[in-house]
């Protein structure tokens, strides 16, 4: 019996009448990424470029996730199309391409998500479980229907062509990255600064004016709140390993004395 496939995250955000709200999963562990999934969140980003995650942890993660709602979103590395080819031959349907920088960066990004004659995408399906092993009817012909392209604007370069990069056909959204943003600007670090909020706002205005959602990062709750005020159709409010840190970090605060003793001993 033919399998369907799950819809894209550029399908959940046209169907959405609200801002779809998601967090990290960077720790590496798919047992915390299935914790997640449960939450209510809608999307989760399953990290490659900054989280201990190759290509068998990635499988491990989105077979974790598939009973649950949340849509998983794989940010790869970066601009390697032989990897991307492997990770979407995992089943991934969403990608997020980091640093991009320019119309002809993501016309690159486009090729390595598609097959020919529009991409560079090499031919697997029989063999993936992108296709669910030639379960799913015609998935070479409408893979472009199951599998959606984000990329990501990370510096000063990208918050000029955000318009430009957003209009690129095959494109289906934009993230913008306020960390790395903030290091080209000379402000590493400082994320919330008003000209790197500014910055970000420049790419809403530019991913918007060509009819694209945009995206971002924000973990402090009022920046985050400001950003869904601007117009964020999607948005990061969290991390897995950041979470668990400052929950930690308070147990430790609350129970251990500083002199190193628990309050309570049993």
């Amino acid at each position: 019996m033919p399998l369907r496939m799950n819809p894209t995250l550029r399908d959940a955000l046209a169907a959405s009448d609200r801002p779809l709200v998601g967090m990290w999963v960077c720790s590496g562990s798919p047992l915390i990424a299935e914790v997640c999934a449960g939450s209510g969140l809608d999307w989760l980003l399953i990290d490659m470029e900054h989280a201990p995650n190759g290509l068998e942890s990635v499988l491990a993660h989105l077979q974790a996730v598939a009973p649950y709602p949340a849509i998983p979103l794989v940010r790869v590395p970066g601009y390697l199309p032989v990897m991307v080819k492997q990770v979407l031959d995992l089943g991934a349907q969403n990608i997020l391409m980091p640093m991009v920088d320019t119309a002809e960066q993501a016309e690159a990004a486009v090729r390595a998500v598609r097959y020919p004659p529009r991409g560079i995408r090499g031919v697997g399906s029989a063999l993936a479980r992108s296709a669910r092993w030639n379960r799913v009817d015609d998935y070479l012909t409408d893979a472009e229907r199951y599998v959606s392209l984000f990329v990501q604007i990370e510096s000063a370069t990208g918050v000029e062509n955000a318009a430009a990069i957003a209009a690129v056909d095959g494109v289906d959204g934009v993230f913008a990255g306020p960390s790395d943003l903030a290091a080209s600007m000379g402000l590493i670090g400082q994320q919330s600064h008003p000209d790197v909020v500014a910055a970000v706002r420049r790419v809403f205005a530019g991913v918007t004016a060509a009819g694209k959602p945009v995206g971002v990062n924000a973990f402090d709750p009022v920046v985050a709140e400001s950003y869904l005020e601007a117009g964020a159709s999607f948005i990061l409010v969290g991390a897995d390993v950041a979470m668990l840190a400052r929950g930690s970090e308070e147990l430790a605060a609350r129970f251990i004395h500083t002199e190193g003793h628990v309050r309570d001993s049993y």
